[in-house]
Formats: structure tokens, C-alpha cells, sequence
């Protein structure tokens, strides 16, 4: 039986990578907008604003350790959450497909606006492939997880 420490690091590390090896392949191999380094500077760029732009091979490094301390926290929050919300416990893939949609509303409408003190721009085709990865590579990966753990404790999945 794994233990709660075991089971959220597992969801935000197969989140997190996840989500990033999507943002790489659909930015920088389909879309060719960015690339991986580019993407991690990105991300780096929420703290280190201009600077993460330095060149500087620590800065994607940042940006890798930022993108999975967000993985990790969404799926600290998730883990968190799940015996509380009986919904959860019994429409596990709708949940993590909701979740994705959750995830993607409060990094591109709270954290995104706040850390890089703009909204970020929102057409409809980009969202839709946002909150897709978000859903497929975030969402689902934390809420199966999650199940699986609590499912290994009969008391916890009434």
C-alpha cells in the first residue's frame, strides 16, 4: 500500500512531466513557436522576469523545478480534497477531466494575470489545446492516482 507522501509525489510527478513533454511537443515540434528552452525560460520568467532570458543554463532549470513545484501543488490540493467531495470518489474520470478544466482556469485566470501582471491571451483555439493538455496530461493523471489510493482503502471510497 503506497503512502500518502508516495502517492501525491507519483500524481505530481507524472503531471508534471506529462504536461511539460506536451507543452514541448506541441509548441516547439507542431506549432514551432518556442523551443523546450525557451519554454522553461518562460516559465522561469514568472520569478526571474527579464533575467530568466539571460542565457544563462540555470534559468530552464528554474523553470523545470518551477513547473513541478505547480504540478506538485495541484496534485497536493487534489489528494487533499478527494475523501471530502463524494463526486469525486465515484466519477473519477469525469473528476479528472473537470480537474484539467480547474487547473486550467486558475493558472491562465489567477496565477498567469498575478505573476506576469497581464492576462494572458485567449483565442479559442489556444485554450482548447491548453485545457486539453491540461485535462489528458494534469487532470486525469492526478484523479486516477488519487483513486487508486484511496480505492486500496476500502473506508476511504464509501
Amino acid at each position: 500500500m503506497q503512502s500518502p507522501l508516495k502517492t501525491i509525489l507519483l500524481a505530481g510527478f507524472v503531471a508534471g512531466l506529462l504536461d511539460i513533454l506536451a507543452a514541448f511537443f506541441v509548441y516547439s515540434v507542431i506549432q514551432k513557436a518556442a523551443t523546450p528552452v525557451q519554454i522553461l525560460e518562460h516559465i522561469a520568467s514568472g520569478v526571474f522576469k527579464k533575467g530568466a532570458f539571460s542565457g544563462e543554463m540555470e534559468m530552464p532549470v528554474y523553470g523545470l523545478i518551477f513547473h513541478f513545484c505547480i504540478a506538485f501543488s495541484f496534485a497536493i490540493f487534489y489528494f487533499f480534497l478527494f475523501p471530502y467531495i463524494a463526486f469525486l470518489k465515484r466519477q473519477k474520470i469525469i473528476a479528472g477531466i473537470l480537474y484539467g478544466v480547474f487547473v486550467w482556469t486558475i493558472m491562465n485566470l489567477i496565477v498567469v494575470p498575478v505573476v506576469f501582471n497581464r492576462m494572458p491571451k485567449i483565442s479559442l483555439s489556444s485554450s482548447s489545446i491548453a485545457m486539453l493538455i491540461l485535462i489528458v496530461m494534469v487532470g486525469l493523471p492526478i484523479s486516477l492516482i488519487t483513486h487508486k489510493y484511496y480505492a486500496s482503502k476500502p473506508e476511504s471510497i464509501d
